[in-house]
């Protein structure tokens, strides 16, 4: 528990969280005061800065509480992604074997475009020999 509130990293988050909610705070107040002179929209921005302060506090707490990787999850996690990549990899290198559907699917496309060309080129004979 000492490790989780009182470490360096946990103390510069404190740090930075009274930082962010004061500043969410002073910027809300200064919404609050442009609102009472006038601006209209300031109202909604008066309303947005504190909902950005809690925000923060909700990211400081969730941080604070985020469990570290243990060595062995750090290296699970390294494994799986060099497998990952290796997998990639391999299907750069095969681009040639192509999925039965998909192969069919392309023959099919380039059937339509021919018999589209096919139609054109007669459209335009027709055009011209008018």
């Amino acid at each position: 528990m000492r490790d989780r509130w009182l470490s360096p990293r946990a103390l510069f988050l404190h740090l930075l969280m009274l930082v962010w909610l004061a500043g969410c705070l002073t910027l809300g107040w200064w919404q609050i005061s442009r609102a009472a002179d006038g601006n209209a929209l300031s109202f909604l921005y008066a309303i947005e800065w504190p909902v950005f302060g809690l925000s923060g506090v909700a990211v400081w707490w969730l941080v604070l509480h985020t469990k570290a990787a243990t060595p062995l999850e750090r290296e699970e996690r390294r494994l799986f992604e060099e497998q990952r990549r290796a997998e990639a990899q391999a299907m750069k290198r095969r681009p040639e074997e192509e999925d039965a559907d998909l192969k069919a699917y392309n023959d099919y496309l380039a059937a339509l475009e021919e018999a589209d060309e096919s139609a054109e080129t007669m459209r335009i004979e027709r055009e011209e020999t008018r």
